[in-house]
């Protein structure tokens, strides 16, 4: 056998091995010794492959070094694997192996930068997506309509600019769905509702359609302004061209009824998600909360367990605000209870105990509120804070007493100084604010008063 046809057949071999038989690091290391032996490191087709099965393996580190002795690699190698470590959302490699591009006059092209872009975007390294953007144009790729929108999504990240996204996209001659729904990302993740219904009805009038990803966003900012009349909208839209609802778009559906007081529709919808995920069941919960229907959403709440979803701490945080503002004391105790022994599985955090005070002084029962303050392992929030004095209010007590009482269970804690110096000056009681100023200085307590 020629020497040319043995390297053609060990070629093959190795292809096939990468093909059917690579199943961990072992049969990795052995197919990378075999490219050093043979000298086969530098054939594309190979470099590529054995870089594809590491990334689908979660071997990518091995590809490193086996990278880094490659005298010259292909623009194609490179590109396999910025793509390979920008979709694992390794930060920093990506940018690494196209710096090794340059310093070696290997030339990239135009599938380079669009994963290189969106790992810049994803660590948030917005200056180096800058210095990508001058690159870009140099080497004449501004174009191309994938480098267009992955410079659009790295400065619509959150690290970005949304006026140079905005800019940007106003200048491109040709936009297809995927401009208009990085735009609509952008705007959503700024909590800009209004731009983001603006932008999707501009999209319309310009005869594309959406994508899931674009009725995601929409959908989410119809949840947040109330909008129903376009979530309905988005949802007919969805049933007429017969798209499967999937569990992030279904459970987007069911967040914007909910949220805008459409109990059944969401729950019509809920039913007709065949995949649910817990954040799913926590968007029923939210909305009946938010309804006032705390019956049901314990009700859902156990349905859920029952089912064998396991709860996470929104699904808590839901269910005991679902009981504060309904004034379910025992069934929100209970579940509190079920909490702190650890039944759940789930540490307590500060959230939970806001919503149990909230429901202990809205029920009248501001010693146990108290008592509970002085056990948890937080310092109190102003939103406890606030919950106190507001039940003090509700059920006839003193304001003043309450503020007091926080400063006894925390005397160390400036900010109960400023509610009750605060009060005072509400009340026009100046010699008391002073006193209150003078227990500060006294104590050596860094908080300034309002």
């Amino acid at each position: 056998m020629t020497p040319s046809a043995h390297l053609q057949t060990a070629t093959s071999h190795i292809l096939h091995a990468l093909t059917t038989r690579c199943a961990g690091p072992i049969h990795v290391r052995q197919v990378q010794a075999r490219l050093v032996v043979l000298d086969l490191a530098s054939n594309t087709a190979l470099a590529s492959r054995f870089i594809d099965v590491c990334h689908s393996l979660g071997l990518s580190h091995l590809t490193l070094p086996f990278f880094a002795h490659l005298p010259r690699p292909h623009v194609f190698v490179c590109n396999t694997l910025i793509r390979a470590f920008s979709l694992s959302r390794t930060p920093r490699v990506p940018f690494s192996v196209y710096a090794h591009m340059r310093r070696n006059s290997i030339r990239p092209n135009n599938f380079t930068f669009p994963f290189l872009l969106k790992s810049l975007a994803d660590s948030g390294e917005f200056r180096q997506g800058l210095c990508m953007h001058t690159h870009v144009v140099k080497m004449g790729h501004l174009e191309d309509i994938f480098v267009r929108n992955s410079l659009l999504n790295l400065y619509a990240s959150g690290g970005g600019d949304m006026a140079l996204c905005r800019r940007m996209f106003d200048e491109m001659p040709h936009r297809d769905v995927v401009s208009w729904t990085v735009l609509i990302t952008g705007y959503r993740k700024l909590r800009r509702f209004d731009d983001v219904l603006m932008a999707f009805e501009q999209m319309l009038l310009s005869e594309l359609d959406p994508n899931r990803v674009t009725m995601v966003n929409v959908l989410a900012a119809c949840a947040s302004v109330r909008e129903v009349g376009m979530g309905m909208w988005v949802h007919d839209f969805v049933s007429r061209r017969n798209w499967e609802l999937d569990v992030t778009l279904g459970t987007a559906l069911v967040n914007m009824y909910m949220r805008c007081g459409r109990v059944d529709e969401g729950l019509e919808v809920f039913h007709s998600v065949k995949e649910k995920s817990v954040l799913t069941w926590n968007m029923v919960i939210k909305g009946l909360a938010l309804a006032k229907n705390a019956d049901e959403a314990v009700s859902w709440f156990n349905k859920m367990q029952q089912e064998g979803v396991k709860v996470d701490e929104e699904t808590l945080v839901a269910v005991l605000s679902a009981c504060s503002l309904s004034g379910l004391i025992d069934k929100g105790r209970k579940i509190f209870n079920a909490l702190i022994n650890g039944e759940f599985g789930i540490s307590a955090s500060i959230k939970h105990y806001e919503c149990v005070i909230s429901l202990l002084v809205l029920g009248g029962c501001q010693e146990d509120a108290f008592e509970l303050i002085r056990q948890m392992p937080f310092e109190p929030t102003k939103t406890m804070c606030r919950a106190i004095l507001a039940g003090s209010i509700a059920h006839g007590k003193s304001r003043e007493l309450a503020a007091r009482k926080l400063i006894e269970l925390e005397p160390e804690n400036g900010a109960h100084y400023v509610m009750l110096s605060d009060l005072y000056t509400e009340m026009g009681r100046w010699s008391d604010v002073e006193k209150v100023r003078a227990l500060i200085e006294k104590n050596g307590l860094q908080k300034d008063l309002g």
